[in-house]
């Protein structure tokens, strides 16, 4: 079974402060209706479009996804 994209991102939490790929992952942590299990393009990237927190935002999330796609490869 594929890890979800939740469980993926956490790997870069406490990264450098600056670091976007960290502070979107520190962010997404703290967002306790973050959809935890979701292994989907679209229904990630909506959620992030329309409920997120201003941290997740969505050009990280795509250079994220492509992180997490290519380790499924």
């Amino acid at each position: 079974m594929k890890q979800s994209f939740y469980l993926f991102a956490l790997k870069f939490r406490g990264g450098q402060k600056e670091d976007k790929k960290s502070q979107f992952a520190e962010s997404m942590f703290l967002q306790h209706d973050f959809p935890k299990a979701e292994t989907s393009f679209h229904a990630l990237s909506q959620y992030i479009e329309e409920l997120a927190h201003p941290m997740l935002t969505a050009s990280v999330f795509d250079e994220l996804w492509e992180y997490y796609t290519e380790g499924s490869r």
